[in-house]
């Protein structure tokens, strides 16, 4: 029997994982608040706001009645912005809880929330009760919406505290062209899905202002050793921080112009306000949040985060791109595993 699964978030990224599930034999319901949007997906079958010159198989169904999407589900897979999954959990929590329907969570969003520092999977925990939840699962690693929709060979990790709902979760997603590795490092796999977003945005900034690929290289490098220094100090594995959600998603975040926060940093680097920026993407930017959640939290654990400081002063303190380059070039020389 096909198991059922609601998808919460018709961006490109939760789109295109409902396109494979649904290809994969699930019966899925795609959920967005936008009733324009959902009408689109259901008579014209495409999404052009987010993926473009791609039609969806008539057999995937969109609704905006999130208690339709997620009737009698046995999956429930958040790929909403990280700043609004509290609210929409909150809505999840009380249909769950009125109908006694209890779940298998997923999330495959990447971010951490603003003034609480709390990674998705807490989110969720706190606001779905563990009576209405099997499982908490994470699902990441380097894979760019634009690339799975045409089949290129895509690798990524479910985590999850739960090793069957993990195996499980890998056999929903895996196919030929998307292979799914298991973990029970949720939190590694977490900050380096988050972070990694913040790298981006810098790698795009040195592209704009015409930088090369050995100063790319010294970004994704030194970025990766910030992530894993954080993560590390929530007790992740460090060896999480070289997988495919450590620096396989920093390789494919932090070079491919599909990117919308390499693509925020390069407009950044070539002198374009943060503000025209944000209006311009029209899409979210999870890494720009994502800057601001991470250096306050450096500071609160007393944990070295050169990069991330000087990207979040670029980002809200408005410094000079080019001279906070500098800054950082300059510093006391130092052991590189410092």
């Amino acid at each position: 029997m096909a198991k059922k699964v609601a998808v919460l978030g018709a961006g490109s990224w939760g789109s295109v994982l409902a396109s494979l599930l649904d290809e994969n034999g699930s019966d899925v319901k795609l959920w967005s608040y936008n009733p324009t949007q959902v009408k689109e997906l259901n008579e014209q079958h495409t999404n052009t706001k987010y993926i473009k010159n791609f039609t969806f198989s008539d057999s995937l169904v969109a609704t905006n009645d999130l208690k339709d999407a997620i009737d009698g589900v046995d999956y429930i897979l958040f790929v909403v912005p990280t700043q609004v999954t509290r609210s929409v959990a909150k809505q999840v929590a009380e249909i769950l809880a009125d109908r006694n329907q209890k779940v298998n969570i997923i999330h495959a969003s990447k971010g951490i929330e603003e003034k609480t520092y709390l990674r998705l999977s807490q989110v969720l925990a706190q606001e779905i009760d563990p009576q209405n939840r099997k499982s908490i699962s994470v699902l990441s690693g380097p894979s760019q919406a634009e690339d799975v929709v045409t089949h290129d060979i895509t690798l990524v990790t479910v985590a999850s505290d739960s090793d069957q709902a993990a195996t499980e979760i890998q056999g929903l997603f895996m196919n030929n062209y998307f292979r799914v590795y298991t973990s029970d490092d949720v939190i590694g796999v977490e900050i380096g899905a988050a972070l990694k977003n913040i790298i981006a945005l810098g790698a795009g900034a040195l592209y704009g202002l015409g930088y090369k690929d050995n100063a790319k290289a010294a970004l994704m490098t030194r970025g990766l050793a910030e992530i894993s220094r954080l993560g590390t100090s929530f007790g992740a594995n460090p060896l999480t921080f070289i997988g495919l959600s450590g620096v396989g998603d920093i390789i494919v975040t932090a070079t491919s112009t599909n990117s919308r926060n390499w693509r925020a940093g390069n407009e950044l680097g070539k002198g374009h306000s943060l503000d025209e920026v944000i209006n311009n993407m029209g899409m979210v930017i999870e890494g720009i949040a994502t800057t601001r959640a991470a250096y306050e939290l450096s500071k609160k654990r007393g944990v070295e985060m050169p990069i991330t400081s000087a990207i979040y002063h670029v980002l809200y303190d408005h410094a000079d791109i080019k001279e906070t380059i500098n800054q950082l070039m300059t510093r006391e020389g130092r052991s590189e595993i410092e």
